[in-house]
């Protein structure tokens, strides 16, 4: 992939988390001030390798699974929205118990994020935000929900095996080994507890997410818990 081209996979990938609609030529012509014959042939370029596809004939570019790990690979350090980490941290801070500080916490990320957000400690599974999550176009056949569904029964136990290990996780799409069709991803933060040495907190939603922000929010609550649990 060339410079040119990561960077027009870049801006169809955050274009299409704010509009989830296939993005054109014409819509990045004035971002690159070039024409839309070299935005057609960089992006033909782009789909030959696998990273944007083609969802319908005479649409725009979806990024692929692919296309989405390679710009979350490529991502620097996150994105740090300070008025929602002081708000989250108002609600974990103050809650002065452990369930109540996991709660809040997993009901301000759903809050947040628009998905579903979720934590796990000590074996309890803690969720919030199943309406806005099948709100998303992308969850709105059976066949999806039910592979979100597919997901979610054995997420607990999914996390106790693969046991994430980074500050922060990203699964995208087929990457996770359950619901894979259901074009969702999981991005889930590790965290320690004197309840749980594999505690975590995250949000699950469609692969069209805005990352770098969701990255830095879901990073930035699972240190908070760990330190208000220790």
């Amino acid at each position: 992939m060339t410079p040119r081209q990561e960077q027009i996979l870049h801006a169809i990938v955050q274009t299409y988390a704010k509009t989830a609609e296939p993005i054109g030529s014409m819509a990045l012509c004035q971002q690159f001030d070039t024409s839309s014959a070299t935005i057609r042939a960089e992006m033909a370029a782009l789909e030959r390798q696998g990273y944007i596809m083609q969802p319908h004939i005479s649409a725009g570019r979806v990024p692929t699974d692919k296309g989405y790990r390679a710009y979350v690979n490529s991502l620097g350090e996150p994105v740090h929205d300070r008025r929602h980490e002081q708000a989250m941290a108002r609600r974990v801070q103050g809650s002065g118990e452990v369930e109540r500080a996991i709660k809040n916490a997993v009901e301000s990320l759903a809050h947040v994020t628009s998905n579903l957000g979720l934590g796990t400690i000590a074996g309890n599974l803690y969720l919030a935000g199943m309406a806005g999550l099948f709100q998303h176009p992308e969850f709105q056949t059976s066949q999806s929900a039910y592979e979100v569904a597919r997901l979610l029964d054995s997420l607990d136990e999914w996390l106790e095996e693969a046991a994430p290990g980074d500050s922060v996780s990203v699964y995208i799409g087929r990457e996770n080994p359950i619901g894979r069709s259901s074009g969702a991803t999981l991005i889930i933060s590790r965290f320690e507890s004197p309840y749980s040495s594999r505690s975590y907190i995250g949000v699950l939603g469609p692969t069209r997410q805005n990352y770098g922000s969701v990255i830095g929010l879901v990073e930035y609550t699972g240190k908070l818990l760990e330190d208000a649990l220790n």
